[in-house]
């Protein structure tokens, strides 16, 4: 994978993570209510917090249920678990134990051709906890706007944002189109610094229609579709365009279209921007580490249902993936790799990571100190690498 992209934040200022790590702490799930941080602090929340709250998101901000149906797509368990994968960073050695506490991970499952070979859980989670997913929604809204395509509600990623969203009509997103937004090449003015409590990302206003005000009236840097600048509100602005095209929530779509006609286990949440407003398309699905395994298997499908019916239009996800002119490392809200896997990625150590010709999928649940560093991204690279790598040869 690329070094510094696999995250939300890669072209920015990376702070450096503790080089030992002890892992996540364990909150008893029964006391969590206990250790629920600031709402307003969500990016600076404390160890023990951040386990409390990243499994009950729906508790502490306003969300809507992304509804599941009554069968789950089975997940068989391989007879043997995986557990001797080494890897290495560094010129050093390191196993699967030593990955799950350095990089604070509380759930890691591995599946190869749907089987699962490695699943592990830490800090009080099991297969049922519910986990913030931070910007793996971003790939999640990716493959909801390719359906409202497949549904015929948008015509293509060619045509410009301000038609679905007129609010930006006579701003620096005039001819701004749908393609530029998910490769995150708008050329608009933004500052994704999550370490800077000042930067645009963190004073983000929680309502749409302020979003609207603030993004109007940003400058613009750059000619649409050459440049790539990491921004959050904008896949904001993604989840708002297909909830205009659709005429409805996208929670309510995705459950519809992904969550019950695909199988996923379990009912999960999206967080929105308050009181009645629209899903977060940036942030954030809660959901179990099984459905996160399902996302990439749903990807891996192409958008194929289990009957043969298809949910995303031909090709969608190889045009997913295809590397951007601003940045080869990126394609639509998914981040890539130079062998051809490509990953959901979110802060704190979220993922899911889809390795096409190896078809195999890993996901992570974890609860890093930091919201991104260089050395969680070495682990998490040369990790994943030789868990695929071991899992081909099987």
């Amino acid at each position: 994978m690329f070094a510094a992209p696999l995250c939300a934040f890669a072209l920015l200022a990376i702070a450096a993570a503790p080089a030992a790590q002890a892992g996540a702490p364990y909150v008893d799930p029964a006391t969590d209510a206990e250790h629920f941080g600031p709402p307003t602090q969500f990016l600076f929340w404390q160890a023990k917090q951040k386990v409390a709250g990243f499994r009950n998101i729906e508790s502490i901000y306003p969300t809507r249920v992304i509804q599941a149906g009554e069968h789950a797509l089975p997940l068989p368990v391989a007879d043997a678990a995986v557990n001797d994968v080494a890897y290495r960073v560094d010129g050093r050695s390191f196993g699967v134990d030593d990955f799950i506490n350095h990089n604070h991970v509380v759930g890691l499952i591995a599946l190869k051709d749907g089987v699962i070979h490695l699943e592990r859980y830490a800090a009080g989670n099991t297969e049922h906890s519910l986990w913030v997913s931070f910007s793996v929604a971003k790939s999640v809204v990716s493959m909801l706007l390719g359906a409202a395509i497949a549904d015929g509600y948008i015509e293509s990623v060619d045509e410009e944002v301000s038609t679905y969203l007129p609010r930006l009509q006579g701003s620096a997103y005039d001819d701004v189109t749908i393609r530029n937004l998910l490769q995150m090449a708008s050329g608009v003015a933004w500052n994704e610094d999550y370490a800077d409590p000042a930067s645009d990302v963190n004073t983000m206003p929680p309502r749409l229609v302020d979003l609207y005000r603030v993004l109007g009236a940003k400058e613009r840097i750059a000619k649409p579709g050459e440049q790539f600048n990491y921004n959050t509100a904008e896949t904001n602005l993604v989840g708002a365009l297909v909830r205009s095209a659709i005429g409805n929530n996208l929670a309510t779509y995705l459950a519809h279209k992904i969550w019950i006609p695909f199988g996923m286990q379990a009912s999960a949440n999206w967080m929105t921007h308050g009181p009645g407003g629209g899903e977060l398309g940036g942030c954030c699905i809660n959901a179990t580490l099984r459905d996160y395994a399902r996302l990439g298997l749903f990807a891996l499908a192409d958008g194929v249902l289990s009957d043969g019916s298809r949910v995303l239009p031909e090709g969608w996800m190889r045009e997913s993936i295809k590397p951007s002119a601003g940045f080869p490392g990126y394609g639509y809200l998914w981040w890539l790799s130079p062998n051809g896997a490509y990953s959901a990625v979110g802060i704190f150590g979220q993922g899911i990571y889809v390795d096409p010709a190896r078809q195999v999928v890993i996901a992570t649940h974890s609860a890093w100190p930091t919201a991104i560093g260089d050395e969680f991204y070495q682990h998490r690279q040369a990790f994943f690498a030789a868990l695929a790598t071991h899992l081909e040869a099987l």
